[in-house]
């Protein structure tokens, strides 16, 4: 299933519960996340290495609060800040050169090589006018050593103060360890991995969302809420998505309210088995 048809049926999902609950926003959304403690410190971290330069490495297993984390920094002021993300690792090193040159404002000029130079002084221009730069490489444990290794010698003629955030799973970090990239490693100026949320901790997360979209505590039974914790095992986009097809299933039975059953019935779902369980299948 592609991207776009999974947001379309996410997009129907979360129209049909606010149609149903009486909502005007969206429940569990991501782009209206806000900051946990935890994330906000990071942030401010980040914030202040936007400013001064550097190299951060932003690392976690996958569903632990890394996008929220990168878009709480496409976020920054445009006043203040420019902010170039590369989501798409996976290209070749030309193509990420072509993707900087359009969040840079610059035209593209047939080769990677012709292009640097327009980048940089395009970067101190921007920087001249009193611009932090930041250049966000997603998904950074997929990226070419070699292209990444590339794009850091690009960034040394940039401003002193451009930061380069690197985000990606753990494995990035083992990487960097090998003795041909400790030149990367031993520029980083800060590193962080977001970690798992505890029990508490992820159930003040979810009534904190019910609140933001103005949905009662009521809404989960208790022993329901307690279920979505435990299943959730500390990662929140997998509290986000159980959440979500719990009121899905509480739509679809004709319940407002989300009890245990609903909350096993979704968890009946292959993706959400363990291996061990699906042995007989």
């Amino acid at each position: 299933m592609t991207r776009r048809r999974q947001r379309t049926l996410a997009t129907k999902g979360t129209s049909i519960i606010r149609a149903f609950y009486g909502l005007t926003e969206n429940p569990f959304a991501t782009r209206e996340l806000e900051l946990l403690p935890q994330q906000q410190e990071i942030h401010e971290t980040l914030k202040v290495h936007c400013q001064q330069g550097g190299l951060c490495l932003v690392l976690g297993l996958p569903g632990t609060g890394k996008s929220v984390l990168k878009q709480s920094l496409q976020q920054l002021p445009e006043q203040q800040y420019l902010v170039a993300t590369v989501a798409r690792t996976l290209h070749t090193y030309t193509n990420t050169v072509k993707i900087l040159c359009d969040a840079f404002r610059i035209e593209f000029d047939s080769s990677a090589f012709k292009c640097e130079r327009r980048l940089i002084e395009q970067a101190f221009s921007l920087n001249h006018t009193g611009k932090a730069l930041t250049t966000v490489l997603d998904d950074a444990h997929l990226m070419e050593m070699a292209n990444l290794r590339k794009l850091r010698l690009l960034f040394e003629d940039f401003p002193k103060n451009h930061n380069l955030v690197l985000i990606g799973q753990p494995s990035l970090l083992a990487n960097l360890d090998l003795g041909v990239n400790r030149d990367i490693k031993s520029r980083v100026t800060y590193s962080v991995i977001t970690k798992r949320l505890n029990p508490d901790d992820m159930k003040a997360f979810l009534l904190r969302e019910l609140d933001r979209v103005g949905l009662g505590h009521n809404t989960f039974t208790g022993p329901a809420l307690d279920l979505v914790v435990r299943s959730a095992d500390g990662v929140l986009r997998k509290a986000r998505n159980l959440s979500l097809a719990c009121m899905i299933e509480a739509v679809r039975s004709c319940g407002r309210t989300i009890d245990i059953d609903n909350v096993n019935r979704v968890l009946l779902q292959p993706h959400w088995q363990k291996e061990i369980d699906l042995a007989d299948f």
